[in-house]
């Protein structure tokens, strides 16, 4: 019984000893964190979706705090209002940004780009793009196997099992950019969210000339350069045979929609522009 008592008394004084060293330690190199922190941190919508390039909704709150310009830091999920109550709250100018989508540049169903062969592999894009092109002979289109789905925390994106395609919920996007970075293809981007969802762009991400891409997809922009005639903003360029359309300068005035040979650029939200009126011939 002794003996048990003499290693019982000794551990207990070397944990105590410990214990109050660590306790001196600790307040000796302890660092104050401003309470504004916490704040903030309540403040914001609590996703931690590392849309705004931190880890989380802490990692952002401490960037508000300590930084004196704020400008370049954006909470996609709050949005305007948050980030200008959170502004008003700090003192400081609210950063402003224009509301962005998450946007599927792809328009090769399941129509349009007849599969070629079979993959038999793990069900995920980022496996498959790195030992295969795909089904189809499209090496650049969406694999529809739904990484981007898994990514987003907010249940925007979906695979239509009919195209075969990604697609979002615009009314549910909070341009967090989770799927843009899950697509291994490269196939969404976030794009500017225009009122009642319109919008217009290529959905085609293809760079092959265009008899390789007509082959593979019949929905492939094959840079052509129609598009770029008729437009009048400036909004559309050709590079490496594919057109690109620059939400920016876009004023969605449909004439490119209806140049387009392949139906490459998709028009959402909008009705189509009147057929043309066939000039009359006079009859002699």
């Amino acid at each position: 019984m002794m003996s048990l008592f003499y290693t019982i008394v000794p551990l207990c004084a070397i944990g105590l000893v410990a214990a109050i060293v660590l306790y001196f330690v600790s307040q000796k190199f302890k660092v104050e964190e401003d309470p504004r922190i916490d704040d903030v941190e309540k403040m914001l919508p609590g996703a931690n979706c590392g849309g705004c390039g931190f880890p989380g909704c802490r990692g952002l709150a401490t960037a508000l705090v300590e930084q004196e310009d704020i400008s370049s830091l954006y909470c996609s999920v709050g949005g305007g209002d948050c980030m200008k109550a959170i502004a008003d709250y700090l003192g400081k100018a609210a950063p402003v940004k224009e509301p962005q989508v998450a946007t599927v540049r792809c328009g090769g169903t399941c129509e349009k780009r007849p599969r070629t062969s079979t993959y038999a592999g793990t069900k995920s894009c980022a496996i498959a793009s790195s030992v295969y092109k795909g089904e189809t002979d499209c090496a650049y289109g969406c694999l529809g196997y739904g990484d981007c789905v898994e990514a987003c925390a907010f249940d925007a994106i979906h695979i239509n099992p009919e195209t075969g395609l990604a697609e979002v919920d615009a009314d549910k996007c909070t341009a967090c950019g989770a799927c843009v970075s899950a697509c291994p293809k490269g196939v969404i981007e976030l794009r500017k969210k225009w009122p009642k969802n319109r919008a217009i762009y290529v959905s085609c991400v293809s760079k092959d000339k265009g008899p390789v891409t007509m082959k593979a997809c019949k929905a492939g922009c094959i840079g052509c350069s129609k598009c770029l005639k008729v437009c009048e903003f400036g909004a559309i360029t050709i590079e490496n045979n594919l057109a690109f359309i620059d939400s920016t300068k876009c004023r969605l005035c449909r004439k490119c929609v209806a140049e387009c040979p392949t139906g490459a650029i998709k028009m959402v939200g909008l009705a189509p522009l009147p057929p043309k009126e066939k000039p009359e011939t006079k009859e002699n």
